[in-house]
Parts: structure tokens; C-alpha cells; sequence
């Protein structure tokens, strides 16, 4: 009997292609991004820096990933909550909370086993961005 748990880990190699197709969006649009690509626990794997990104958007975009890793929601999910009233406010007090759109979980087989995060523009076009790079990984998965 395995007594241990076995589950898919997200590479360095797929966490290339993530921000690749990520970075290609920005590109496309002439757009300076941080897109952060990280495993399960929201600990970093991939970091790409545009030139002219913010400074700022090099904290966010690692924030949005981890917070989607570890919440096992979408950014986008948390700020929709927001956005309904005051009592979700308590969403905010959540720790290491990034609820603005730009993170997005990465699953493969049911199983979250990273996130992306982007930041450095207004947040649906980092949701964009981030959606592309998770439409990449959910091509390269299907092969």
C-alpha cells in the first residue's frame, strides 16, 4: 500500500511555455508586464520582467499567482466577491490576499498545481495576458 500521495508538479520547462504565451499577449499589444509562474504553494518558478514595468507590478504579479495557488480561486473570483458589497469586506483580511484580477490557477487532472500571475496594466488586461498563458498550458496538457 503507498502510504504517500502522489501528485502532478508543474516544471521549469512548462513554466517556460506559461510565460511565453503570456508574454507574446503583451508583446502583441506593445504591453510592459511582470508575469509571475509559480508550483502549487505559490512559491516562484518563472519570472519574466518586461522593460518598463513598474516596480511595483514585480510584487503584485507574484502575489496574484501565489494568491491563486493557495486559495485555489482565481483573483478574479475574490474581487467579484468585493465588488458585491460590504459583507465581503472580510476578504480583505485574508492573508497574502491579492483579489484584483491577473492570477489564475493552473490545473491539471483536478489537481491546482500552479498559478500565473501578471501585473503592470489596468486588471482585465492582466487578466488577458494571464488567460493566455493559461490557455497554453491547458494546450500543452491536452497533447
Amino acid at each position: 500500500m503507498n502510504k504517500l500521495f502522489m501528485k502532478p508538479t508543474l516544471t521549469l520547462e512548462i513554466a517556460k511555455v506559461i510565460s511565453s504565451a503570456a508574454e507574446a499577449e503583451a508583446d502583441r499589444n506593445g504591453w510592459a508586464v511582470a508575469i509571475a509562474v509559480t508550483d502549487d504553494r505559490g512559491e516562484l518558478i518563472h519570472f519574466i520582467r518586461k522593460d518598463n514595468t513598474t516596480n511595483a507590478a514585480i510584487g503584485i504579479a507574484q502575489k496574484k499567482a501565489f494568491h491563486a495557488a493557495n486559495y485555489r480561486r482565481n483573483t478574479m473570483f475574490h474581487q467579484k466577491l468585493l465588488s458585491e458589497g460590504n459583507e465581503n469586506i472580510a476578504v480583505l483580511s485574508l492573508p497574502n490576499c491579492m483579489p484584483v484580477e491577473g492570477g489564475i490557477q493552473l490545473i491539471y487532472e483536478g489537481n491546482v498545481v500552479g498559478a500565473i500571475g501578471v501585473s503592470g496594466l489596468a486588471s482585465y488586461n492582466d487578466g488577458r495576458v494571464a488567460q493566455k498563458g493559461c490557455e497554453a498550458f491547458e494546450k500543452l496538457m491536452s497533447e
